[in-house]
């Protein structure tokens, strides 16, 4: 499975399905190598399950078994691992809000799945976690997140339904790196931080929105945000309640803009122009669905939107 301020009431639809990639603390070709294995085979699986239920409908033939594979929500407790993609979903898929695809959660989720500095990373434990604007720390850490400032705005969407209709009540754990490329809780200074983290809950319009920065692009992986959704806030507690988890891209045009004029993305400059989306480990495969619509200026600020189909 992919080129690493005030809410925008437009949300253009697109859409893909996808696999993991992604550390840079603890040793990038190691992770690469382990992940990659990781997205052949379960992708080989797939096509396979694909190609004989291909084969029994063009017979007539009436399948039995069980069905689904792994929504990726099972997690290693060490501190490199993290939830693995592989598309995933019940009923139907709304070809005009198709459900997201399966992301891995990377080894920096901090939802309780992995450890940190030897013991269990949980921002959604923390108080105060429940916010929307994430660019601060909370629960007794002081850090702010410094970065062009951005407000991402999400639609939860039922796949399911002919309609889209729209999904209220859910909630949106999001997370992503910080200008520098660095994650509060895992990455060399900032692991006492738990900045750019946050629970939103989606409103009768499906919509959540968060007030955050733009990320940096670090070694390896185009620009991106984490995203995993709950069917309720009081179940946004741990990586095991969750329903879907899945990635966010933006355009290579907004990226460069940000990247060659704004303070403090230094190194994103250059880890940008070694990287696409061809090349990129999660979205090579294809991100339509993934790519917000963004739209604003280094100097005023962006809005982001995307929307976001759920198998409710």
């Amino acid at each position: 499975m992919s080129r690493h301020p005030s809410p925008s009431p437009l949300i253009t639809a697109a859409h893909a399905t996808r696999a993991p990639r992604e550390d840079h603390d603890l040793g990038l070709s190691h992770d690469l190598a382990r992940l990659e294995a990781g997205r052949l085979q379960r992708r080989r699986a797939l096509a396979w399950f694909a190609a004989v239920a291909g084969s029994a409908s063009s017979l007539g033939l009436v399948a039995c078994g069980g069905g689904g594979g792994s929504d990726g929500s099972s997690a290693s407790s060490s501190s490199g691992s993290g939830s693995s993609g592989g598309s995933t979903g019940s009923g139907s898929n709304n070809s005009a809000c198709p459900l997201i695809p399966e992301e891995t959660a990377g080894p920096y989720p901090g939802d309780g799945s992995n450890s940190a500095n030897g013991s269990i990373a949980n921002a959604l434990a923390l108080s105060g976690i429940v916010r929307r604007d994430i660019r601060s720390s909370i629960a007794g850490a002081s850090g702010l997140a410094g970065g062009v400032p951005l407000t991402l705005t999400l639609r939860l969407q039922n796949s399911n339904s002919s309609s889209c209709a729209d999904l209220s009540g859910y909630a949106v754990y999001l997370w992503h790196c910080d200008r520098e490329g660095r994650y509060s809780m895992y990455s060399s200074g900032v692991t006492d931080q738990n900045y750019l983290r946050g629970v939103q809950t989606s409103g009768s319009d499906g919509l959540v929105v968060f007030d955050t920065i733009f990320p940096g692009c670090y070694d390896g992986r185009m620009p991106h945000m984490h995203f995993e959704v709950y069917r309720s806030q009081a179940l946004a507690s741990g990586y095991a309640n969750k329903l879907r988890t899945s990635q966010i891209a933006f355009p290579e045009a907004i990226c460069q803009q940000v990247y060659s004029s704004a303070t403090g993305y230094n190194a994103s400059s250059s880890n940008f122009a070694r990287i696409s989306f061809a090349t990129d480990n999660v979205f090579s495969d294809g991100v339509s669905s993934q790519l917000a619509s963004v739209s604003g200026s280094v100097s005023q600020g962006y809005a982001a939107t995307l929307n976001v189909g759920v198998g409710a």
